[in-house]
């Protein structure tokens, strides 16, 4: 005689594995996404390097100019 239990604990966990299976499978399709648009955005983070260190160039000249017109 088969435990009734034991038959509701290994459908249920039949479907717990087959529902992590499913939960796997599009967690990978999440990255390969994901991956996908941050290269289609590399550009977009070069760019904006750029514009930083633009930014950091004009403060350090704007600064510079300032202390020679003080200087003066």
């Amino acid at each position: 005689m088969e435990n009734p239990h034991a038959e509701r604990q290994n459908v249920l966990l039949q479907r717990i594995i087959k529902n992590a299976d499913k939960c796997t499978e599009t967690i990978l399709e999440l990255n390969h996404c994901l991956e996908e648009i941050v290269r289609a955005n590399a550009h977009v983070q070069v760019a904006a390097d750029l514009v930083t260190k633009y930014r950091k160039n004009v403060q350090y000249n704007l600064e510079a100019t300032r202390e020679r017109k003080v200087a003066e």
